[in-house]
């Protein structure tokens, strides 16, 4: 028995992203589930396309191989079969395959050298996520990286792909993962709660190769971040990281309550202490409500 239309929208729109338009995505996915040779009446009843433009789309299916016209002794008209799930999805995958590698011979000829140092801003937790991705899947040589667990574990598996390639993992966990990765350090002095207090958002950086930054900052229901390559940038982000490293390592080697004792006592570290976020997180927040 087939679909009654709608169809699930994310079917329809996964499909979309591999070329189709919607109503062919429709069509496609009523035939799919139809198991048997729908005609073009049949396709409209199940899918929901139009009568008026069914045929048209099941004449661009059929034009890109998704379905097959068929004749039945039994049955009069034109009737139309879907390719099956397998060979769609396999036929994508090597089209895909050979675009990439196209492109990845064809794209570096072209490309010319960067004049200009680079800043641009990134909105959303899944654009932040997916870029920081991008940047650790891009690196070659060395990756520093400083995370809360809510942005961390969606992380840890490039990360791991990473430290397979051969790769120099380096992270700042704010509170404990799933699993460790890398050279891994959980910030201890002082406690996450009491950092995110002081910060006012859990800070996300992500450095490659000393080339390139992300840094992004996220609060309860808002996330955004900035992607840089300016030298300077990436050179106080890596510098960033590996200085809450080499405070974990002090504090490991004197000991909690000497340290605390120290922060306690001295002026200066008790000035460091004073001041809370930065102004724009109130408007960030606002924005969200």
């Amino acid at each position: 028995m087939g679909y009654a239309h709608p169809m699930p929208t994310s079917l329809v729109e996964q499909l979309r992203e591999l070329g189709m338009s919607g109503y062919e995505a429709k069509a496609y996915l009523a035939m799919l589930a139809a198991g048997r040779p729908l005609n073009g009446y049949e396709v409209a009843k199940e899918s929901g396309v139009p009568r008026s433009t069914v045929y048209q789309t099941l004449t661009k299916l059929v034009e890109r191989s998704a379905a097959f016209e068929v004749k039945l002794v039994d049955s009069p008209g034109t009737h139309y079969v879907a390719l099956s799930a397998e060979s769609l999805l396999s036929r994508v995958k090597r089209e895909f395959d050979v675009t990439i590698d196209t492109l990845s011979r064809s794209l570096p000829l072209i490309s010319a050298t960067p004049q200009a140092s680079l800043v641009h801003h990134i909105e959303g937790r899944r654009r932040a996520i997916e870029h920081a991705i991008d940047l650790i899947e891009q690196a070659e040589e060395e990756l520093y990286v400083s995370a809360w667990p809510d942005e961390a574990e969606g992380l840890v598996p490039s990360l791991r792909k990473a430290e397979r390639r051969g790769l120099r993992v380096v992270v700042m966990s704010f509170g404990e993962l799933s699993e460790s990765v890398g050279h891994h350090f959980v910030h201890q002095f002082s406690a996450p709660e009491v950092v995110l207090a002081r910060t006012g958002a859990r800070l996300l950086v992500v450095a490659a190769d000393r080339r390139s930054v992300l840094i992004g900052g996220a609060v309860p229901d808002s996330m955004w971040a900035v992607w840089s390559d300016d030298p300077a940038v990436v050179l106080v982000a890596v510098e960033f990281v590996r200085h809450d490293i080499a405070m974990q390592a002090l504090v490991e080697r004197m000991g909690t309550s000497q340290v605390d004792e120290v922060w306690d006592n001295d002026v200066a570290l008790q000035f460091l202490q004073t001041g809370r976020g930065a102004p724009g997180l109130e408007r960030r927040r606002a924005r969200t409500h």
